[in-house]
C-alpha cells in the first residue's frame, strides 16, 4: 500500500466517527493498552482516547496535503507512533514521520536490505539485545556492549543496523510507546581504535536518528564500566544532545550500587550485580529473527517515489559530511588525551 494511494483515498473529513469506513483495507485499530495505561497516556502524552481516531485522521490529512509523495505508511496504528512520541502535538508528530523517513533515505549503508537475517552476526556477537524483564515502570532495557563488537569483522554501521530493527521491534508494542525504553551501555573494553570508528558524522547521524527520527522515547541511558576515553566519546556525541536528553545520562564507572539506583537488581543479569541470572541473548536473538517476514511486510509499505523531494527534511549533504570530517579531527587529540 503505497503513500500516494493512501493519500487520494483519505476520507474527506478528519474527526469523522465514520472515517475507516472509507478504507476497508486499511486494518482497524484496537486499543491494546491496559486501563493504567490508557490513565497514563492521558495524563503523560495527551492522549485522550474518545478523541485518538480524530488525531489519526488529521496526522493523515496532513501527511497527505504537505506531503503527497512521501511514500508511508498511513495506518492508524502506524501513525499512533508518532502522536503519541510527539504528545499528541499534530505539527511536531508530522515533522517527526518525516525526519523519519528522511533519516532511512539518506543513510543507504544503514537502510538498504535492512531486515534481521542481514545483521544476524551482529545478533550473535551479542552487541545488542534486550532484558528479557521489564523494569518497575513497565519499560523495556536495551543492553548494548561494544565490546562485543570486532571492527574487523564488520563495519560500525553494521552494529547500528541492529539497534535500529530493535527499536523497530519494540516500538510495535503500545504499552512500549507508551512506557518507552530504558538503555543499558557497558562501555568495559573499549579501546581507543574502537572508539575511533564512532566519529562526529556517525555520532550526529545516529543522534538525529534517536531524537528526531525515531518514534520513541528514551527515559534514561545508563553507562557503565566505562573506562577514560569515554570522556571523549561523549565529547563527541553531547553538541548534539537536546538538553533534556543529555540530562537522562547517567554515568555508573564500576559502582554497581549506583546503576542499582536505576535499574533494580531482579531485573538485571548476574553480570551486573543482578539476581536474575546471566545474560542470555539467545531469546531476543530468536524474537528478532522470527519476525523477519513482518519486517519485510512493513517496511514495503515505505516506498521511495522516483521524484520525491519532500521539503523541510533533516537530510546531511556533503556539507555537513566533511564538517563532521572535520570535527573528527579536531576531536582526535582529545580521545588520545583521555585515553
Amino acid at each position: 500500500m503505497s503513500g500516494d494511494s493512501d493519500c487520494t483515498r483519505t476520507s474527506p473529513s478528519a474527526g469523522s466517527p465514520s472515517d475507516n469506513e472509507f478504507l476497508p483495507d486499511r486494518p482497524k485499530y484496537v486499543c491494546s493498552l491496559s486501563p493504567d495505561l490508557i490513565t497514563k497516556a492521558r495524563e503523560e502524552l495527551q492522549e485522550k482516547p474518545e478523541w485518538r481516531l480524530r488525531d489519526v485522521q488529521a496526522l493523515r490529512d496532513m501527511v497527505c496535503k504537505d506531503y503527497p509523495s512521501l511514500g508511508t505508511c498511513l495506518d492508524d496504528a502506524f501513525l499512533l507512533r508518532f502522536l503519541r512520541a510527539r504528545k499528541f502535538d499534530y505539527d511536531r508528530a508530522l515533522q517527526l514521520l518525516v525526519n523519519y523517513h528522511t533519516c532511512r533515505r539518506s543513510w543507504p549503508e544503514v537502510f538498504n536490505n535492512l531486515k534481521p537475517s542481514a545483521i544476524k552476526p551482529v545478533l550473535e556477537s551479542g552487541f545488542v539485545t534486550v532484558l528479557p524483564r521489564l523494569d518497575p515502570e513497565g519499560r523495556h532495557v536495551v543492553c548494548i556492549r561494544p565490546d562485543r563488537w570486532t571492527p574487523s569483522n564488520y563495519p560500525i554501521t553494521e552494529n547500528i543496523r541492529a539497534i535500529y530493527l530493535t527499536l523497530e521491534k519494540l516500538i510495535q508494542s503500545e504499552e512500549t510507546q507508551v512506557n518507552g525504553i530504558v538503555i543499558l551501555a557497558d562501555y568495559k573494553g573499549v579501546s581507543l581504535s574502537k572508539a575511533s570508528h564512532f566519529g562526529p558524522f556517525v555520532a550526529k547521524k545516529v543522534i538525529g536518528i534517536l531524537q528526531d527520527g525515531f518514534p520513541i522515547r528514551i527515559k534514561a541511558v545508563n553507562i557503565i564500566n566505562e573506562p577514560r576515553i569515554f570522556k571523549g566519546i561523549f565529547a563527541i556525541i553531547k553538541p548534539f544532545l537536546k538538553e533534556k536528553i543529555a540530562n537522562r545520562f547517567f554515568l555508573h564507572g564500576c559502582d554497581l550500587s549506583s546503576l542499582h539506583q536505576n535499574i533494580p537488581p531482579v531485573i538485571l543479569p548476574e553480570e551486573y550485580g543482578g539476581t536474575s541470572g546471566k545474560l542470555d541473548i539467545s531469546a531476543w536473538n530468536e524474537l528478532l529473527l522470527a519476525s523477519e517476514e513482518d519486517f519485510l511486510h512493513d517496511f514495503s509499505q515505505l516506498v521511495l517515489p522516483c521524484d520525491s523531494s519532500p521539503h523541510d527534511m533533516l537530510v546531511s549533504g556533503d556539507a555537513d559530511e566533511k564538517q563532521c570530517d572535520d570535527s573528527l579531527r579536531g576531536m582526535k587529540p582529545q580521545l588520545y588525551y583521555c585515553y
